[in-house]
């Protein structure tokens, strides 16, 4: 594809590869049998990090070593979003085709009488939402930015 090599497109190429990394982990944990254990969720946020920061880091690379603090926290949220995103509708499909794991949710999970498909996918994209969030604000005070009022 030829999104990614283009350096106008890199949120694009690493919020598709957060959401590939993201789904992979799911089927795997689903696959082990450790779906059950909530907490394993939480290592979702290495792969948003790791995806975050190589985006930041290659727009840094394509930009002349140089990034401006509010265009890194967009780049950052959107590749966080689309990796967020892409995940959200692949677990709508899912829970569609597993029948059993959306009676699961419902059954186990707090407030899970309430819980169906769309409120499933749409609280996994918003979660991964506020996490890129988050994940970007910290990255880009770790990263060396060029101040807001700087221009390149």
């Amino acid at each position: 594809m030829i999104i990614f090599n283009d350096p106008k497109r890199i949120p694009e190429d690493y919020g598709i590869r957060i959401g590939i990394g993201v789904t992979a982990f799911f089927l795997l944990m689903k696959f082990t049998g450790f779906f059950h254990i909530v907490e394993l969720r939480m290592l979702n946020i290495f792969i948003l990090v790791a995806g975050i920061y190589l985006a930041l880091r290659k727009f840094k690379e394509t930009h002349g070593k140089h990034i401006n603090y509010f265009r890194a926290l967009v780049v950052g949220v959107v590749t966080g979003a689309i990796g967020s995103i892409l995940f959200a509708v692949f677990l709508f499909i899912y829970v569609h085709i597993d029948s059993d794991f959306m009676l699961w949710l419902q059954t186990n999970e707090p407030m899970g009488r309430f819980l169906n498909p769309y409120i499933v996918s749409f609280i996994v994209a918003l979660e991964g939402l506020f996490s890129g969030l988050l994940v970007t604000f910290v990255l880009i005070n770790y990263l060396q930015t060029d101040e807001p009022t700087e221009t390149t």
